[in-house]
């Protein structure tokens, strides 16, 4: 009988957990998190943080499914040491886990630019259910929010701050929101959107010190400008967590290198979600971390399935917007495009020899899957462009 352990239960150790147990009925699974809560809906953290929802609302998988799965959650439980040649894993409480096979799932951690300031009092960065915590807690004491950073999450979090009632001032380094998933045009439409409702943006922009005394007074720009803040949000990204597999000797560049099967360069161990980098790229998106994590389970319960990549796509809302965008989004107008434009909706399909190679769709995202889908394969959709994107 084996023994899996999987670090982390997102949704690639999760995913992976579950084709285990489809592959192996019998083989002992172990999933340990440093998190007190069972696998949770990460992209809805700035909805609990706006009061939306509360933390049980967040959960994916109660613990019923673990039970019915016969997979073992330790929770709040971290992980120390780990000897790759014994195969052995220590905890900070002090017990040893033994395993056969091991998948590294344990994501990615929040990147936090070298700012003067950037560990003083009323700092944060919004990654997990208990940051969101110590958040909602500084905030009923405060009225001025500083986010250094216009992507997706740090967005949201801006918004469900401004719901609460917050004055939210936006600096990002890029001259335009979301320079990602949006060109010169969507971008611009979100910014109006942003700005009627009372935000303020400082686009194009370097900070260069948080600072203040007992805690955050103000943001310093590298203009000079300064900024009121009583509370600072660093949204700058995130890189993977490398710590572990350093321990266990497992090859790593931006993220841990891992083979079209999911294995790393030692034995038994595999690795899937925010933490890897496959064939030049990291990903950290939700739809790349569940198929690593489906091919990740399978392969590790001894199946041979190949991983071809995902292609690079988004799906949610933004403050309330629809946002879909795929592939590339051509911000340089290097190729050709079919654009359909009106005061509420944006959406734009880019073209290269007869085949669609990206999409954005800015307050409608209708027919998005079908597009995204051609993307990836190479269809021709040409013929139905015009009533795919149709309002």
């Amino acid at each position: 009988m084996k023994q899996y352990i999987i670090i982390g239960n997102g949704v690639a150790g999760t995913t992976a957990a579950d084709h285990i147990r489809r592959h192996d009925a019998d083989g002992e699974i172990t999933i340990v998190t440093d998190e007190d809560l069972p696998f949770y809906y990460r992209v809805r953290l700035p909805d609990l943080l706006g009061g939306e929802v509360v933390e049980s609302q967040l959960i994916a998988k109660k613990i019923e499914w673990y039970d019915e799965k016969r997979i073992s959650l330790k929770l709040a439980c971290r992980i120390t040491e780990a000897n790759g040649g014994d195969k052995q894993l220590l905890t900070a409480d002090g017990a040893t886990l033994a395993y056969d096979r091991l998948l590294l799932a344990n994501g990615s951690h929040p990147f936090v630019p070298p700012i003067k300031g950037s560990d003083m009092q009323g700092v944060f960065a919004l990654h997990t259910v208990n940051d969101v915590r110590q958040i909602s807690e500084a905030a009923e004491k405060i009225s001025n929010v500083v986010l250094i950073g216009g992507g997706l999450l740090g967005l949201e979090a801006a918004n469900a701050l401004h719901t609460l009632g917050k004055k939210i001032t936006v600096v990002e380094f890029f001259p335009r929101l979301l320079p990602r998933q949006l060109d010169n045009d969507g971008a611009a439409r979100l910014l109006r959107f942003f700005e009627n409702r009372k935000f303020t943006f400082r686009l194009g922009a370097v900070t260069r010190e948080i600072a203040g005394a007992a805690g955050v007074e103000q943001v310093i720009l590298e203009s000079g400008d300064i900024l009121p803040a009583e509370m600072v949000i660093i949204s700058a990204g995130v890189r993977p967590n490398l710590e572990l597999a350093g321990m266990l000797g497992v090859k790593t560049d931006r993220g841990v290198l891992v083979d079209k099967y999911m294995q790393t360069n030692q034995p038994g161990i595999y690795a899937a979600g925010d933490v890897i980098e496959f064939d030049g790229k990291t990903y950290g998106i939700w739809p790349a971390a569940m198929e690593q994590g489906k091919i990740a389970g399978i392969n590790i319960a001894g199946g041979k399935t190949p991983y071809a990549g995902t292609t690079l796509a988004t799906t949610l809302k933004v403050a309330g917007i629809d946002l879909a965008s795929a592939g590339e989004i051509d911000e340089e107008n290097r190729y050709q495009t079919k654009i359909v434009a009106t005061d509420a909706i944006y959406k734009k399909v880019v073209i290269e020899n007869n085949r669609v190679i990206g999409c954005i769709m800015l307050g409608d995202r209708k027919n998005f899957n079908r597009i995204n889908k051609a993307i990836s394969t190479g269809e021709d959709i040409l013929d139905e462009l015009d009533s795919l994107l149709q309002a």
